[in-house]
């Protein structure tokens, strides 16, 4: 089997899935260009479900209350994907401000609003699916530690699988690879983000994929770890920072995109080392604080209790009345004996 001699991106028009085109071909009377699906939010959604569902098994074990992370992913989702948004355009103004950018205009190509492009900063996302976590936490009684320990490793598939929407919109590759490097990522040379001065035949580092196994490889760690040290009280939280921040560290620092610079560091490395800092910090205060185990995914007074775990004191049922039946005529028969007996 011959080794490929690199890897290739997708055809741009893979990019979109021309429903719509579909739909008029069975329907004229609807209009060709209503109907467009960008894989790129595809491979998003499917993260998102990823999440979810791994959020929910951890917390059914823990004994939650089944699809109770619907409620909160209403709030980590949306504020995840809204903060995300504003965090890449905080961080690559150049993209969005200056003559000739239609920012805001949500119809064109480098609004601020089309999020389908691309563009949703994976530590912005991370700073609003925490406060929607914590929303999520007052609403449903549930710790906030204990949703953030379920989400976490969730949060690496969805990563996973939203970098496959990265490779199909050709964008975050990194620097070109060595000479004769199999593993390059084939780019058209009239990408945006195409370093200048580079020969067309150039291949780059497939920071997708290098992201990708990173991804897989930090699910197995985390559960590995979970399970032998039952971490709880936010420390999985913890673990899966240090472990994005390791490799994101990374990642970012040899991708060629745009991006703000600070004291010569792209502004993804900085905050990258503060996940690592703030993760550290989270498992030395919660391991102190809380040497042992959580009583209880909810908090004090919050309890769910399922409805058919009724105490069996207080069940009935038709056989209850035949015993009432017979206990009465038992109490009877026995005043009338001991009145013949006196």
């Amino acid at each position: 089997m011959a080794v490929p001699a690199s890897i290739p991106s997708p055809p741009s028009d893979w990019q979109i899935i021309q429903v719509g085109q579909w739909i008029h071909s069975w329907f004229p009377a609807w209009p060709a260009a209503w109907g467009q699906i960008h894989v790129y939010a595809l491979c998003i959604l499917a993260g998102i479900i990823a999440a979810i569902l791994m959020a929910n098994h951890r917390l059914n074990q823990r004994g939650a209350e089944r699809w109770v992370i619907l409620d909160i992913a209403i709030w980590t989702v949306a504020l995840g994907i809204v903060v995300a948004r504003f965090y890449h355009v905080f961080t690559h103004p150049g993209d969005y401000f200056g003559a000739g950018k239609n920012t805001w205009n949500i119809t064109q190509p480098g609004s601020i609003w089309a999020v389908w492009e691309g563009g949703n900063a994976y530590y912005g996302a991370l700073l609003g699916g925490a406060l929607g976590a914590y929303i999520g936490s007052r609403f449903t009684g549930l710790r906030f530690t204990a949703i953030v320990d379920a989400i976490a490793p969730g949060m690496l598939a969805a990563q996973a699988l939203g970098r496959l929407g990265n490779w199909f919109n050709h964008e975050l590759f990194g620097l070109p690879t060595p000479d004769g490097a199999w593993w390059g990522l084939k780019i058209e040379s009239s990408n945006a983000a195409w370093p200048i001065g580079l020969p067309d035949d150039t291949l780059f580092q497939p920071t997708f994929l290098y992201e990708i196994i990173w991804n897989i490889i930090g699910i197995i760690v985390i559960y590995a770890l979970r399970k032998k040290l039952d971490l709880q009280w936010g420390k999985v939280l913890a673990v899966y920072l240090i472990w994005q921040g390791i490799g994101r560290s990374f990642f970012e620092s040899i991708r060629v995109d745009p991006s703000e610079y600070y004291f010569g560091i792209r502004a993804n490395v900085w905050a990258a080392i503060a996940a690592i800092v703030i993760g550290i910090v989270i498992l030395i205060v919660q391991t102190r604080r809380h040497p042992g185990a959580e009583p209880s995914p909810y908090l004090p007074g919050r309890e769910w209790t399922p409805q058919s775990a009724v105490d069996s004191g207080e069940t009935y049922s038709d056989s209850d009345d035949d015993e009432t039946v017979v206990d009465e005529e038992s109490d009877e028969a026995a005043t009338s004996g001991a009145k013949v007996a006196s």
